[in-house]
């Protein structure tokens, strides 16, 4: 199981925000390059990218954040927030990014990311970010009528390489994550799930290492990371051991 460090952009610097709240917003570090460069050197193996000014614009904001980071680090990078259209997604991709997560037009246009899918495949990843269960689109700032798992069905076989699935009100709260909520959507898929929102702990890593048969096959961590909550060196050892059978656990 994959842990990918998360790297949220505001306005140039690295953040976190409490249940997506632009408001409440916690800088973490001025030089996000800098963040990226420390992640690399405590042995992780992703990056997690998010431009979160993008998320509500609708298009890249952060982009010279995010060049310098590709250009600081020599791991894989996966970059969401603001991918609207296939131009973008390509512009990205040709920058060095290894992976684009597709979120609001993945509710709006899911025709465009089966298309995304077959023009850059393995590159692709559609980010589903739930309240109470359903999606939430444009930086979470509307929720829709859609359930989380009725979005991820519509796009099981063109391709995606993961979906990211975010309980929006764990995000950042340091609430624990939603395990459940999690599994069981990674059941009802064959597409690969990482996990997202609310880990603040090794114990919720545990816990989701229990459920990798479901097809969990990641986990972003942000806050918990950036305060000690969370050791590297432990999380690493922890998720790269082999899977642990969920009757065991």
């Amino acid at each position: 199981m994959i842990i990918y460090p998360a790297i949220d952009l505001k306005d140039g610097a690295c953040v976190r925000l409490l249940r997506g709240e632009m408001s409440q917003a916690t800088v973490f570090n001025t030089d996000p390059a800098e963040q990226a460069r420390l992640f690399q050197s405590q042995g992780f193996e992703w990056l997690h990218l998010v431009d979160l000014n993008g998320a509500f614009e609708g298009k890249p904001v952060n982009g010279q954040a995010v060049e310098r980071i590709l250009g600081a680090v020599n791991i894989p990078v996966q970059l969401g927030g603001g991918i609207r259209d296939l131009k973008t997604i390509g512009m990205w991709l040709d920058k060095g990014v290894s992976r684009v997560i597709l979120g609001t037009v993945a509710l709006r246009e899911p025709e465009l990311v089966k298309e995304a899918c077959k023009e850059f495949p393995g590159k692709v990843a559609v980010g589903i970010d739930a309240r109470e269960g359903y999606v939430a689109v444009a930086g979470w700032a509307e929720t829709s009528n859609i359930k989380a798992l009725d979005l991820a069905l519509k796009f099981e076989d063109c391709g995606v390489a993961a979906i990211i699935y975010t309980d929006i009100n764990r995000d950042g709260a340091m609430g624990g994550v939603n395990v459940e909520a999690t599994s069981d959507l990674a059941f009802h898929l064959t597409t690969p799930v990482i996990a997202s929102g609310g880990v603040s702990s090794i114990d919720d890593l545990v816990a989701l290492k229990k459920e990798e048969h479901t097809g969990i096959e990641g986990v972003i961590c942000g806050r918990a990371l950036y305060d000690g909550r969370i050791d590297p060196a432990a999380a690493l050892e922890l998720l790269s051991a082999a899977p642990v059978s969920g009757d065991a656990a």
